[in-house]
């Protein structure tokens, strides 16, 4: 059985064309090189994965070579490498010291590369200052960390300091390209382009998983393989979630979350992946930002199609609410539900029933004929001479009547009683009520106290048939007095009834005026409080008034033992 080398190490660079996405830093390191501008101390310093001790192993290499005076020069024992996690005490890093004063037997330099450099104790950064700061001319400290902010100021001021960068989708996809060239294995872009998804910007760790789908999947690499065996969501679960929520099919929804859920993957994945996958279509809406989908081919194209589907506004409040669900997500003590309401809501946006926001949606105007009769227009007066004129005239076409629309500003809105508003609003209805047209040219019939009490009982009428029983019982308390012709009279016993009755004058008033054809009639109500003992409030007063109209009450009050 031949011995397996992980690719990692199979295909570590072994000189700076083989860096992967660090072209900057490679190209002002070679140029260093060659224009004798190498500073003695370096600081690499970036996330895992992406370079760093590989970059400094082929420094090293490249220092002695341009002094090798042969091409098969070994100058491995030139470079010393050492591990900061477990040499991190004063008495290793006095024993580096005392090693660098030792010139190399072979080579102009000696170089040391101390990896994870910020796990030194703080005691060991200080015994290294000095000898950092002015090495011999022999040596050269090239520093690799993960974390530079664990690392003190004074050791970052003597150093050059190169900011490795995390490897982009598109070159770990195309470098893994290479790598199935030389395996000989098969894989489609879509694929690949997971697998540098899942490595989050390292190289190694693309490495690393491509290892393991080809140990999954043999020389054949699909995207179902490779979505089965990372466990990752395929982007064809969000394409068909986005198609059921863009169609408002909420059941199928829940349905699809439910088998997401059966699959084994977590809630707040879901819902994180769906925020991204909103977010690329709203990229995928506008030619200018199409080149910021790091998708593939495939994948791009299908991103098109759905993008012309969906709106703007559905895409930012969808957006919206799924990071709204991930901020409440951990915290939720029903975590299954808060994501299953935020599908709801989501597929709820496009919906043309039932509105949450009116203002939203574009109302009938059929809606508000259920709430209001239709207003009944006059027909203008027209002539006989006219009429023949009219029908003297050929019919061309048919003339549709316009067809009054209701508005929605012409419905009045109710106001509480209570509030502030409703003050002002009746203030308002105080001023229009007391302007009043001018009658002068209107009839002036007579009419006697029958003809008023008539109208009078009919008014009262209309109130009951209108439920204001209140007004219609004040309007009752005493019979209207007819004074000097016009002058309709009404004795009430409290200032309170007075007031009730006043909102109601001028109805009353133009209804009376109507109906007895005499359009100088005024109404007049007077306040007197001694008439109030005519009226019965009590039980007590109300069978005392009974008994005045029929003494024989009281025999029947004694006879069955009654109580008032």
């Amino acid at each position: 059985m031949e011995h397996f080398i992980v690719s990692a190490r199979k295909y570590r660079p072994q000189n700076f064309e083989d860096v992967i996405g660090q072209q900057a830093i490679t190209n002002t390191l070679e140029n260093a090189i060659k224009n004798n501008h190498l500073a003695q101390a370096l600081l690499f310093t970036g996330p895992r994965g992406v370079g760093k001790t590989s970059c400094a192993r082929i420094l090293a290499k490249r220092i002695n070579q341009e002094s090798a005076t042969t091409e098969d020069e070994d100058f491995a024992f030139n470079i010393f490498e050492l591990d900061a996690a477990s040499n991190n005490s004063v008495d290793d890093i006095r024993n580096l010291t005392d090693q660098v004063r030792i010139p190399p037997q072979t080579g102009k330099y000696k170089v040391y590369i101390i990896d994870e450099v910020h796990m030194l104790s703080t005691n060991a950064f200080n015994a290294f200052l000095k000898t950092l700061e002015e090495p011999p001319a022999h040596a050269i400290f090239i520093l690799a960390t993960t974390e530079k902010h664990k690392i003190i100021p004074t050791i970052l001021s003597r150093c050059q300091i190169f900011d490795f960068k995390r490897i982009g989708v598109l070159d770990a996809k195309n470098y893994l390209k290479v790598i199935c060239e030389k395996e000989q294995i098969t894989a489609d872009d879509d694929a690949l382009h997971i697998i540098a998804q899942k490595a989050d910007g390292a190289m190694r760790d693309a490495l690393s998983i491509f290892d393991r789908v080809v140990s999954f999947s043999g020389d054949t690499l699909t995207r179902e393989a490779v979505t089965q065996n990372l466990n990752v969501l395929d982007y064809e679960v969000y394409f068909d979630m986005t198609d059921l929520l863009l169609a408002n099919k909420i059941p199928e929804v829940l349905i699809a979350f439910n088998t997401i859920l059966s699959n084994g993957f977590e809630g707040h994945h879901f819902i994180n992946g769906l925020a991204s996958h909103f977010r690329d279509i709203l990229v995928a809406k506008d030619t200018a930002t199409v080149n910021l989908l790091e998708v593939g081919d495939n994948a791009k194209k299908r991103y098109l199609e759905q993008a012309v589907k969906a709106s703007i506004p559905f895409l930012i409040q969808s957006i919206e609410k799924a990071n709204d669900c991930d901020l409440k997500y951990r915290t939720s003590k029903n975590q299954r539900l808060l994501v299953e309401l935020t599908l709801m809501q989501i597929a709820s946006i496009t919906f043309d029933g039932e509105k949450k926001k009116p203002a939203n949606y574009i109302i009938p105007a059929t809606f508000f004929t259920s709430l209001s009769p239709a207003k009944t227009t006059q027909k203008p007066i027209v002539s006989a001479k006219d009429k023949e004129a009219i029908v003297s005239e050929p019919k061309t076409a048919a003339v549709k009547e316009p067809v009054a629309t209701p508005v929605l500003k012409n419905i009045k809105r109710r106001t509480s009683s209570l509030s502030l508003k409703s003050i002002h609003i009746k203030k308002e209805e105080g001023t229009v009520q007391s302007t009043e047209e001018n009658f002068d040219k209107h009839p002036r019939d007579n009419f006697s106290q029958a003809d008023l009490e008539k109208a009078w009982k009919e008014y009262y009428g209309k109130l009951i048939e209108k439920g204001q029983k209140n007004i219609a019982a004040i309007l009752i308390a005493d019979s209207p007095k007819l004074n000097n012709g016009v002058v309709v009279q009404l004795t009430l016993p409290n200032q309170l009834m007075a007031n009730q009755l006043e909102r109601e004058k001028q109805k009353l008033t133009k209804f009376l005026r109507e109906a007895l054809n005499n359009y100088a009639l005024q109404t007049q109500l007077i306040v007197n409080e001694a008439a109030v003992k005519k009226f019965a409030y009590t039980p007590q007063e109300k069978y005392e008034k009974l008994l005045e109209k029929n003494p024989l009450l009281a025999s029947l009050k004694n006879a069955f033992k009654l109580d008032v």
